[in-house]
């Protein structure tokens, strides 16, 4: 058995053995590897987001909460490499990280035969990047705004505008918006006791603040070129 069908069977294991903890040798006896192997494979599965908890001591062992985990689902191979199109197009967008994640969680939650034949097709996909820089990865969207987003929380930003002076000023956060592959953050800077948009890769430091920030519509924000058009993401 190879590390990937190892990884999916380990997620299922554990998923059809909850809430009974299973101890690292005696899934090691199972796949027939040793005690370290299974521990970086456990390692490697939770920072994957799967959620695996481990306890320690002659009782202890490993577990799964079913309540945040898929059964296996009924993707199809095309379906899936789809999916992994899409989310790997969203390199620097504000939830880059958990759409790796994601993937990961799609991944293992599908059938080993399904999950096999989508390696094979997505082995068929190829992206290409100019050889001359002309196609550079876009600047990664600090994690902090994507938790004060999340939480609704006021962000400190550390900020360098377009003509090169540095800020600090303290933002509610209320949208992300993108032109192209460049992202912007939309809040109401205090500062200027207005809405400003923030291309994050002026963000220089970003620190989350405990206060909370008050609901803000989108008829308080500035309207957008008329050449634009705004629309929201849709998950359906």
């Amino acid at each position: 058995m190879n590390r990937t069908d190892r990884l999916y069977a380990l997620v299922e294991e554990l998923r059809a053995c909850a809430p009974r903890r299973v101890s690292a040798r005696e899934l090691a006896a199972r796949y027939e590897v040793s005690v370290r192997t299974i521990e970086r494979d456990i390692g490697a599965l939770q920072q994957a987001g799967v959620p695996i908890f481990a306890d320690v001591g002659r009782a202890g062992g490993y577990t799964l909460d079913k309540s945040r985990t898929l059964p296996p689902l009924n993707f199809t191979p095309a379906e899936a490499v789809a999916v992994a199109i899409t989310l790997s197009r969203a390199g620097g967008s504000p939830y880059s990280r958990s759409a790796r994640t994601a993937l990961h969680k799609i991944v293992a939650a599908m059938s080993a035969t399904d999950s096999a034949s989508a390696r094979e097709l997505a082995e068929r996909v190829r992206f290409m990047t100019p050889p001359d820089g002309t196609d550079p990865a876009p600047t990664s969207v600090p994690a902090v705004l994507e938790e004060a987003m999340s939480a609704r929380r006021v962000v400190r930003l550390r900020y360098v505008d377009a003509d090169g002076t540095e800020t600090e000023r303290d933002v509610e956060p209320v949208a992300f918006t993108a032109v192209s592959l460049r992202w912007y953050l939309i809040g109401w800077c205090r500062l200027r006791d207005g809405a400003r948009v923030f291309r994050t890769d002026r963000i220089r430091r970003a620190t989350l603040l405990d206060e909370r920030a008050p609901e803000r519509g989108f008829d308080e924000m500035s309207p957008p070129p008329t050449d634009y058009v705004i629309r929201s993401l849709e998950l359906v």
